[in-house]
């Protein structure tokens, strides 16, 4: 079983039992590093279970292995020895329930079985013995290698009972879903659809910590599908489960805006492995159903809903307590969504351009990426006349950028300069003024030079004295 490990995990396993014989205590290696063995994976962590002592047994592994320090969770007896090469998680064999209003568990300390009987899926609950009289012996109390090879996730007790201990375990269903490309157990989807509500008991750091986990799957699309389909996508995150449904007025239908979402997430998953950017094409259309209207003789507008969306992620962000930095991010993506295919006319203006460029700072890329993802028309001719006005915009951009050098546009007069000019000290109206040169440039009125942004001020200065 253990062949086909590095020879430096192999050491390690070595020396983890070794302690563990000299302690008399039994030890595991447990949870997905055993399935990573089964899916012939490189696991970047590795989970030891004991009988015993967690803590007490990491702080003599760590030492062995010249860690000088461990991170200790003495609630859960279980430790981490941070190692660059790999993250090493020591646990004592135990129980964990959750009282039915607290998001605290109840610890209880356990046998080898009863430790596997606490874990989410089968897949996660085989172990292999690190003892030395036993090392390498495989142990699959609930058929974790069959559900393996049939691709199955299904729980090792009761589903209900399994979900209810810890809720969590219904968003690690669907993300194990999309990273590994399995199915759901019937009749662990049946369990979840029953108690989706009690997710209310999970703190919101670990659901978005799922969430992110999910961008990071290849077809992200997967995990939301479920939990609309078990219905807890109302529950973690509503604005996205309202964008589904279609309506037909005068003949005339718009899209499902929940499946062109999933669609548009899926096609930038393909085209980058840029988490904020998967981020952003879930949420980027989030302000078309309280904008959505039909218009007779012209059909359904979803008219102003990029702003919409901008301000609605303003509560998104701080329900889903998101970092400032990401929060910026998607609101910036979204409110800027439609700028470029409305610059791919002809005639757009440098100075259209130029704002574009300005407003997006360094994320012009990404925006263009999410823009040719938003293209999920199954018309072919349709989709090459959509990229090719990406391509001009992208070009115009290119002849902008060599022109204006906007890569970090300021005004060419400095505030400093400005400041002197006037014979006045730092204040706010500094950088009003630099604003207006600024402005003035981004509009095309002056060049973006020193003197012709020089000559400006002089034209303005007297109305802001």
């Amino acid at each position: 079983m253990l062949d086909s490990v590095q020879n430096s995990t192999l050491e390690i396993l070595k020396t983890a039992g070794k302690i563990a014989d000299n302690l008399q205590i039994e030890a595991y290696a447990v949870g997905g590093f055993v399935r990573d063995l089964f899916l012939k994976k490189v696991s970047k962590d590795l989970d030891i279970m004991v009988i015993g002592d967690g803590i007490e047994y990491a702080k003599i592994l760590a030492k062995a292995l010249n860690v000088d320090e461990i991170v200790e969770y003495p609630s859960f007896g279980t430790a981490l020895i941070p190692r660059k090469e790999m993250l090493i998680e020591v646990a004592s064999a135990r129980t964990e329930i959750y009282d039915e209003n607290s998001r605290k568990p109840e610890i209880t300390y356990t046998d080898l079985k009863g430790d596997l009987a606490r874990r989410d899926f089968t897949i996660n609950a085989m172990a292999i013995a690190i003892n030395g009289p036993d090392f390498g012996a495989f142990i699959d109390v609930y058929g974790g290698a069959k559900d393996l090879k049939n691709k199955i996730l299904r729980t090792p007790l009761d589903a209900k009972e399994t979900f209810s201990e810890d809720p969590l375990r219904m968003m690690r269903a669907v993300r194990f879903a999309a990273q590994l490309k399995f199915n759901i157990h019937d009749d662990a989807l049946v369990a979840m659809k029953e108690i989706a509500p009690r997710i209310s008991i999970i703190s919101q750091e670990r659901i978005t910590e799922e969430f992110l986990k999910i961008f990071a799957t290849d077809v992200p699309s997967i995990a939301f599908y479920l939990l609309q389909e078990v219905e807890l996508l109302p529950l973690v995150f509503p604005e996205i489960s309202v964008l589904g449904g279609v309506e037909d007025l005068d003949g005339q239908r718009h899209k499902d805006v929940f499946h062109h979402t999933l669609k548009v997430m899926d096609n930038v998953a393909k085209l980058s492995p840029i988490m904020r950017l998967r981020f952003a094409a879930l949420v980027h259309d989030i302000g078309k159903p309280s904008t959505k209207k039909f218009i007779p003789g012209t059909g359904w507008s979803y008219h102003g809903h990029e702003e919409v969306g901008r301000r609605m992620l303003t509560v998104v962000s701080e329900r889903m307590r998101l970092s400032r930095k990401l929060r910026v991010y998607l609101k910036k993506m979204t409110r800027l969504h439609l700028r470029p295919i409305a610059l791919a006319q002809d005639g757009v203006s440098d100075s259209a351009i130029r704002r574009l460029v300005v407003e997006a700072e360094d994320y012009l890329p990404e925006l263009m990426l999410l823009c040719r993802a938003d293209v999920t028309s199954k018309n072919a001719a349709k989709i090459k006349k959509y990229y090719s006005n990406f391509d001009n915009v992208e070009k115009h951009i290119t002849e902008v950028y060599e022109k204006d050098k906007l890569r970090a546009f300021q005004s060419p007069l400095r505030g400093d300069e400005i400041m002197a000019l006037l014979g006045k000290e730092p204040s706010p109206l500094i950088g009003q003024i630099k604003k207006v040169i600024e402005e003035a440039i981004l509009e095309g009125e002056i060049e973006n030079d020193y003197e012709s942004a020089k000559s400006y001020f002089f034209t303005i200065k007297d109305s802001f004295i």
